[in-house]
């Protein structure tokens, strides 16, 4: 309020800018229920509550910003809005001047985490780890802020356990408690081996959250195990418990799955602006509320008008273009999402084709559709083959307006051709 106070009387965008990162500073300065209904926003599971607004009381009485910790498996880098629903939940409580600390596990990343597997995973060489861990860093700073993330290896401490150490630790638990884990008891009631070392993966983790004192710890629910192995260890050691906060997982865009890049239903945070924007309105209108809530920063309270404008009859289509912008923007500037949308309206909602398209540079004189469906998949414009011909004989694709048919399969292109896949999917033919 007071930013665009200001704002008004002085006319001044960087004065505005100023008085708005003040304000955001300030943001530990809410009340404890404040923060709580702003922390609470899409969880799933919160282990517990009571015990969080104790922590925030705390922290609003002496201002020391609690202590919040995501861990990273450093094995799969390449990550898209369905993984970002944790670190979206990490940033809300950064912006809400909490510590938030990211853990790189190169250490437990050589065991590999077992959760949901029904084998024992190969160790990650240290450069692979190095490398994945880089990707990662990249990754995470266009969701957090960069200047305010401490990023800590957990080799610093884990490497450092003397081997009285590790026996110490590993009797702060019992064989029947790890069986307690689904994939752990899967593997051994079919005979699976299970090497003892990864008994010690949920220990390691554990100790993490020892090692910097651990106020909150989040993670998806796959993680569920591991991160209230953590409360469990801080108890018997002495320390006060962490809260176990559990994101939900992601549908993706068929409504049904969750979010894959393998099933083709994903949103990737690195694809360009007018991509990401389409694909946000592909977003089924059952699961609008729910992207609000797990892939946006908005406010429970912006959150609770857009219900009551659905519920009273408003356009479905219209509360998702504005989710569209506001997904596109939190990856992508202003001008890219300005762009984004006239490409949208002009290839969407006009029915005409856009000026700005991707192009298709072919190599011969005589290359056919045929010849160009291996670069159209690997321009994810189809999945497969079968996908581009199924959609041949169901009249899905258009030749500069024209429909195509199974037969038009070896029809030559021309230079500046522009072939429609699908309902909003153009590409241009350039020599």
């Amino acid at each position: 309020f007071l930013s665009l106070v200001f704002n008004k009387a002085l006319g001044s965008r960087a004065f505005y800018e100023t008085i708005h990162t003040i304000l955001k500073e300030m943001l530990i300065m809410l009340e404890p229920k404040e923060q709580m209904r702003i922390i609470m926003k899409g969880v799933q599971t919160l282990v517990n509550e009571e015990e969080l607004m104790a922590k925030l009381e705390k922290s609003y009485q002496t201002k020391q910003p609690l202590i919040v910790k995501l861990g990273l498996d450093p094995s799969a880098p390449d990550i898209h809005i369905g993984h970002t629903v944790v670190l979206r939940k990490m940033k809300q409580l950064q912006d809400l001047g909490h510590k938030v600390v990211i853990v790189i596990g190169d250490f437990t990343g050589k065991i590999g985490d077992p959760t949901g597997k029904a084998k024992g995973r190969v160790a990650l060489s240290d450069e692979q780890v190095k490398e994945n861990a880089a990707t990662y860093c990249e990754q995470i700073f266009k969701v957090l802020d960069k200047e305010k993330t401490e990023v800590r290896f957990n080799s610093e401490w884990l490497s450092k356990l003397s081997f009285e150490e590790v026996i110490r630790l590993a009797s702060t638990t019992t064989v029947a408690r790890m069986l307690e884990r689904d994939d752990f008891q899967n593997r051994y009631q079919k005979q699976v081996p299970i090497g003892i070392h990864e008994f010690f993966y949920p220990l390691m983790q554990a100790y993490d959250s020892i090692a910097l004192k651990a106020d909150i710890e989040l993670g998806g629910t796959d993680q569920t195990f591991n991160i209230l192995m953590g409360r469990t260890l801080q108890k018997s050691m002495g320390q006060e418990q962490q809260i176990a906060m559990f994101m939900p997982i992601l549908e993706g865009l068929d409504g049904v799955e969750k979010m894959s890049k393998s099933l083709g239903n994903y949103i990737g945070i690195y694809e360009p602006a007018e991509v990401m924007f389409k694909k946000v309105m592909e977003v089924p209108d059952q699961l609008i509320i729910r992207y609000y809530e797990l892939v946006t920063d908005e406010h429970p309270d912006e959150i609770d008008k857009i219900k009551k404008q659905l519920d009273a009859g408003e356009n479905p289509r219209n509360i998702k273009y504005r989710l569209a912008q506001i997904i596109t923007g939190l990856y992508h500037g202003e001008e890219d999402v300005k762009k984004a949308m006239e490409y949208y309206d002009t290839a969407f909602t006009k029915k005409a084709i856009p000026d700005d398209i991707p192009e298709l540079v072919i190599d011969l004189e005589n290359d056919t559709l045929n010849d160009i469906i291996p670069k159209l998949i690997e321009m994810e414009f189809v999945q497969s083959r079968s996908e581009f011909i199924r959609l041949l004989k169901q009249g899905g694709v258009q030749m500069d307006g024209e429909k195509l048919s199974f037969d038009d399969l070896d029809k030559v292109l021309i230079c500046d051709d522009v072939l429609k896949i699908g309902k909003k999917r153009f590409v241009k033919i350039v020599k």
